[in-house]
């Protein structure tokens, strides 16, 4: 059973009242922060097994 609009407001509502809006705003800014750090990791990361991968093409090609 998914859950709609109406159990999402609920728990909204609930989180509010434990945290108050202000924590709320600063959690949700760290928690921001900390998916778009490890995206960029994620990326970086990418790129670098890319750059290792065409150099030992490049090497392997040089040996033939």
């Amino acid at each position: 059973m998914p859950i709609g609009i109406p159990e999402l407001l609920i728990i909204l509502l609930i989180l509010i009242m434990l945290f108050g809006a202000t924590r709320l705003k600063g959690i949700g800014g760290a928690l921001g922060g900390s998916i778009r750090e490890f995206k960029t990791a994620v990326r970086d990361e990418k790129e670098e097994a890319a750059e290792l991968i065409e150099k030992n093409e490049q090497s392997d090609k040089q040996k033939a």
